[in-house]
Parts: structure tokens; sequence; C-alpha cells
């Protein structure tokens, strides 16, 4: 594991991302909302996004740390998993789970369940595996120091959505968030649009998809009264105590 952004600690919310920029590009008006709101939230990449067309390893790691540190949260750390090439093994899930037991979170935010990336739809289904995991007892995982890591399990997964729709379950009011969350993804430079780079144009690198992005935020947050939202979806049905909660 890589520490980005500060040391690993415990967290209400954990979100996890296949690629550096997953993470910015799906769900970060909802962090930066529940942060507003008081929680501590940590974010984990699992790889370090070695397969894509531009920028290296170095930039995204800076571009993974500044982000960080605009968003506010309390820490970013890279397992160091194989891009593109990342399956259901031993070794994945423990490393999973090993930050799972070290952050504790009550929430976990995974990839989308299927999307144009490959990577994501089988991300989604590693990491739910690994939160499942993380809580059994007979699976021993250590920290850097030889200590065992006391079994955890996160109270619920939820799904950001990515490239393709999905009907979401339910949408976050990130309104006052948005610009916030368009500057976030621009600090990952190599990336994204940038009219003056002489990197190799990409799907994601023209202005038009920073558009997209925007475009589905507006159609999420439409859905429930607002002007921009994120929808995730769920694995399981979402318990309510009181009906006048939801609008």
């Amino acid at each position: 594991m890589i520490e980005i952004y500060n040391k690993p600690k415990q967290v209400e919310i954990l979100a996890i991302g296949v690629h550096p920029d997953d993470v910015e590009l799906s769900c970060s008006g909802t962090i930066l909302h529940q942060i507003g709101l008081g929680n501590s939230v940590g974010i984990c990449d699992l790889t370090q996004g070695e397969l894509g067309t531009r920028g290296t390893t170095e930039t995204r790691f800076e571009e993974a740390k500044n982000a960080a540190a605009f968003l506010g949260v309390e820490f970013r750390a890279n397992l160091g998993l194989a891009d593109g090439f990342m399956t259901f093994s031993e070794i994945t899930i423990q490393a999973i789970a090993r930050i799972i037991r070290i952050a504790k979170p009550k929430i976990v935010l995974a990839n989308a369940i299927d999307d144009r990336h490959p990577d994501h739809g089988r991300a989604s289904k590693i990491i739910s595996d690994a939160c499942f995991y993380s809580g059994l007892g007979k699976i021993t995982i250590t920290d850097d120091h030889g200590n065992v890591l006391a079994p955890h399990r996160p109270k619920v997964i939820y799904h950001y959505i990515q490239d393709r729709h999905h009907k979401p379950d339910f949408v976050v009011d990130i309104t006052p968030f948005i610009e916030q969350k368009m500057e976030s993804i621009l600090l990952f430079k190599t990336q994204f649009f940038d009219p003056n780079s002489k990197e190799p144009v990409t799907p994601i690198s023209g202005k038009e998809f920073l558009d997209f992005i925007k475009a589905k935020n507006m159609m999420h947050g439409r859905d429930i009264g607002a002007l921009y939202g994120e929808g995730f979806t769920v694995e399981r049905t979402i318990g309510v105590k009181n009906i006048m909660d939801i609008y």
C-alpha cells in the first residue's frame, strides 16, 4: 500500500476506485457534501492507472495527492494492484480487506456495477467481496508492524454511477458543490481537457467529456428537484426510520 496523502486511519466513509480519478469523476460532490456535514472520508485507489494513455504513474500520484488535499479527505492510499489485470484472488482480497480493517468505514463507495471500462464492473464485484471477507474473523490480516487487524465489515456499499447510465436507487444533491467537483477533476491535468496539452487525444480528454459529466449530474439532479446530483445503486434494500426524511 502506498500512502499518497496522509496515513490511513479510521473514517466513516471510504471511497474506493479502481483508477485514480474514478472517485473525483463519480462521487466527489457527495464527498464534499458529507464532509460539510461533519463526516470523515478517506479515498483508496486500487491501481496506479499505469495503462492509461496519458500521463505517468508519477504524475497521477501527484494529481491524486493534490485532489485529496483539495477535497479535504482524511487520507488517500493506493494499493498498487495491476491496472487492467486485477482479478479475484487471495492477494487482491486481502489487500482491499486490509485497508477496510484499518479505516473501519460504515459506508463504502465503490465502482459502478457495469461500465464502459471493463475494470469498473470487475472492481465493483471485487470490492464488494472484499468488504464481506474483511468481516471474517478466521482471515488473518496484519498491519505494517505485524499486529493483527480486527475483522470489520462495512454497514453498506453504495455503487456510484460512471460512464454508462444506470437508474439510480438514490441521488445526492450536490448543487452547492458542482464547481468544486469539476475543479477536483481538472486537478488530474494529464487526463482531462487542456488546450495546451501535447498528449494523445482520448475519449475523456476533450472539453465535451467535462460537459457530459455536468449534464449527467444535471439529469440526476432533476429527478430529485435539484440542479445537480450524483446517483448511486445499492446491493440491498435501504431501511428508513422516518418516511418524512425522503423527498
